[in-house]
């Protein structure tokens, strides 16, 4: 597959995610009463993928892509496939048949053997955050995150148990060698699903993402992960995540370090046209191309999370 069809796929895929959970947000902030046209246009495009289930060939495949590149894609999307869904599920509280086909197709390529047993084959094609060889392990926090928010107590259901307690091991037992990136993503999935985050680990975690934080009160993404090249600015990405992820671990609005990051995102918006700005680990892009633009999107979205989580806090 072309490399501009590939950026594509991360845009309509990765970025989908903190789409899904924002636009949520954002609904209940401007009181509006169902989902937008883009954000059905998405659930439609999700579902239907779930409902050919293999007779929907994958994105990628090892014929076209590279070797196990057919497995990374069915793993990747399976899991975002079945949060997004979960995401929407949560509205109305009522575990759908949409969801319980996407779950089915998550534990079905779940690894249960090797060394990544618990987890899923996932995605590399060098592309960070999201598509590097570290970023196994925040895929199956993506999982982890899913099952927790699937509404109905979905996590207990006993056919599931043993799937589950496979991902919970994997999450605790291939923690310590993880980035802060990969870390800062579970203790958001912990958030939504018990026993894969100690409280000892929890608070350690805390205190670690806290230590990183700049003094204009944003956060850097390369100083989550010491590998990754860029600038060591605060970035909107970064900012917008881990002080989401924050606020979901229990800190208040007046939490010095929180309402010290709020303020970094409010004056970090581009005030003419709503959205934060965000680039590429990876290489230089024009920001105003398809591809240029999807960090920005991501950014947006978690921007938009961690301030309608402040407005929520401040009623």
């Amino acid at each position: 597959m072309a490399a501009r069809d590939h950026e594509t796929f991360c845009v309509s895929c990765h970025t989908a995610l903190p789409y899904a959970l924002s636009r949520a947000a954002l609904r209940r902030v401007l009181a509006e009463e169902a989902p937008s046209v883009t954000e059905r246009r998405l659930l439609e495009n999700v579902t239907k993928r779930v409902h050919l289930r293999t007779d929907a060939g994958p994105y990628y495949s090892d014929q076209k892509d590279g070797v196990h590149k057919t497995a990374e894609s069915r793993g990747t999307e399976a899991i975002l496939n079945a949060l997004i869904v979960s995401v929407y599920d949560a509205e109305t509280g009522r575990l759908s048949d949409d969801a319980r086909a996407a779950f089915d197709q998550l534990w079905a390529v779940q690894e249960i053997g090797g060394g990544d047993k618990g987890a899923w084959s996932w995605l590399d094609f060098g592309l960070r955050p999201w598509e590097a060889n570290e970023s196994q392990y925040y895929g199956a926090a993506l999982a982890a995150a899913a099952v927790g928010t699937a509404p109905q107590n979905y996590r207990s259901m006993p056919t599931r148990r043993n799937s589950l307690e496979l991902l919970r091991e994997y999450l605790v037992r291939e923690y310590a060698t993880q980035s802060l990136f990969n870390r800062t993503v579970l203790l958001w999935a912990s958030t939504k699903l018990s026993g894969i985050l100690g409280p000892e680990r929890r608070a350690s975690l805390i205190a670690e993402i806290l230590a990183e934080q700049r003094s204009d009160g944003g956060w850097s993404l390369t100083s989550l992960n010491r590998s990754w090249k860029g600038s060591t600015d605060s970035d909107s990405y970064a900012t917008g995540l881990i002080t989401f992820t924050l606020q979901q671990a229990g800190l208040r609005n007046t939490t010095p370090e929180v309402k010290h990051a709020l303020s970094w995102l409010e004056g970090h918006q581009d005030k003419s046209k709503g959205f934060w700005a965000s680039s590429s680990l990876n290489k230089e892009r024009s920001p105003t191309s398809n591809v240029g633009r999807f960090m920005s999107d991501a950014a947006t979205a978690y921007a938009v999370l961690a301030l309608a989580e402040s407005e929520r806090q401040s009623q």
